[in-house]
């Protein structure tokens, strides 16, 4: 095997070690703490909306966990404790990117961030793709504190900032000559490939292409987020809101973290000649 055909299969390093330290944490929480030290982790580093809330709103949040205790269960002791001494800790918009609910959870996300987010690093580099990484992950428990102020139960997972490799990835990978362009099964090991230049968001979002994912990705992103606990598809409520903010963030901002490329869209790449005669 050749260097440039391994290449098609190597994946960029700052992807890998960021499904390397999501699996070791969740591998922690499940095979090396108990339930109580792993819930206290959880509620260490999840996200919990009305914990930030009561800092400007105490009363607010006292009142709906009242509401929350005349409905009975167990809700009222999931809420509580969640919400602790009600201190909001400005790091957990960023850590619960790192947890995750199940190996299903975490297999699915660490897929899509392979599949999406390597063309996103190799373009942008280890740290250009952290920061956007970042950026999305905290755009993504913003869009969910829009909707859920005064939720006191968690958010872990990183598919916000998955979803915002998504976004970021539309800018460019359907492209001709880019990693899904025409002729993909020609050239996907090409680096050159990864560092086409951008097409500006308006004329991105009139290719037909583009336009069909984000069509298809919101309907799907709805549709699961809204329906998979009713249908037992999953024990927990799946933060959709969560999602959108992170993709949005990644298409709309691209350009804020895209660093500067060559114009290579008038060069002949490898077999364009045979392919056009």
């Amino acid at each position: 095997m050749t260097k440039s055909q391994e290449r098609v299969f190597n994946v960029p390093g700052v992807i890998v070690w960021l499904v390397a330290i999501m699996g070791a944490l969740h591998v922690l929480r499940v095979y090396l703490l108990d339930v109580e030290t792993d819930l206290e982790l959880v509620s260490a580093l999840a996200f919990v909306p009305a914990r930030l809330t009561a800092q400007f709103d105490a009363a607010g949040v006292a009142a709906v966990l009242r509401e929350i205790a005349l409905q009975g269960g167990h809700a009222i002791d999931f809420a509580t404790f969640f919400f602790g001494d009600g201190l909001f800790h400005v790091w957990t918009l960023l850590t619960y990117a790192f947890l995750h609910a199940d190996w299903a959870h975490i297999g699915l996300n660490s897929v899509w961030l392979v599949a999406f987010g390597a063309p996103v690093a190799r373009r942008f580099g280890s740290s250009r793709f952290m920061a956007l990484f970042v950026a999305t992950a905290l755009a993504g428990a913003a869009a969910h504190y829009a909707f859920h102020a005064y939720d006191c139960l968690p958010i872990i997972g990183a598919s916000a900032a998955v979803s915002g490799a998504m976004g970021a990835a539309l800018r460019f990978v359907f492209q001709p000559g880019a990693p899904l362009g025409l002729a993909l099964a020609l050239r996907p090991d090409d680096a050159r490939a990864y560092h086409l230049r951008a097409l500006p968001l308006g004329q991105a979002l009139r290719d037909r292409r583009v336009l069909t994912f984000i069509i298809f990705w919101f309907i799907m992103n709805f549709g699961f987020g809204v329906a998979a606990q009713p249908l037992g598809l999953t024990d927990s409520g799946i933060a959709w809101e969560a999602h959108v903010g992170g993709f949005l963030a990644g298409l709309l901002f691209f350009s804020a973290f895209d660093p500067k490329t060559p114009d290579l869209s008038g060069e002949v790449w490898p077999g364009d000649a045979e392919r056009r005669m």
